[in-house]
């Protein structure tokens, strides 16, 4: 099973108040590995694969640990937990080495834009989601490590 890395650079206005990144900031974080992974590595050369659209059904996080701003990026580690006919799961690690700060879950939809409504997830895209896939850690269980 592999995993998706993104380096995720941290921005000076992602700080709160209190001189750490703030909770909601982590959501952008997610957002930006998540896309990267679903969108710039889409299998195929050319392939429209996810390209349609897609909408977050759910979120789930757990913050772990501070993290405070700084110059070098944190790491976003993406895998998918779950594989449905018109849906998946894609759980989260944010991180340096040896340090967790947030660990999370999103249940994504593709969604028609054109016909504005959700769609089934192609074969295509199976096929690219099941390298990424580690059924034995679940959501939950990637929650509670």
């Amino acid at each position: 099973m592999a995993r998706h890395i993104y380096s995720c650079p941290l921005r000076w206005s992602d700080m709160d108040a209190f001189g750490h990144v703030n909770n909601v900031v982590f959501l952008r974080y997610l957002e930006e590995a998540r896309i990267d992974f679903m969108f710039r590595l889409a299998p195929g050369n050319g392939s429209p694969s996810f390209s349609g659209g897609s909408v977050v059904a759910r979120h789930e996080i757990d913050y772990v640990r501070p993290l405070v701003h700084r110059h070098e990026p944190v790491t976003v580690e993406s895998w998918v937990t779950k594989i449905g006919a018109a849906s998946l799961t894609i759980a989260y690690e944010i991180k340096d080495p040896g340090q967790v700060y947030v660990r999370a879950s999103t249940v994504v939809v593709p969604y028609d834009l054109s016909a504005g409504r959700p769609r089934r997830i192609t074969a295509e895209e199976k096929s690219f989601l099941r390298e990424y896939l580690d059924e034995e850690r679940g959501v939950k269980d990637a929650l509670a490590a």
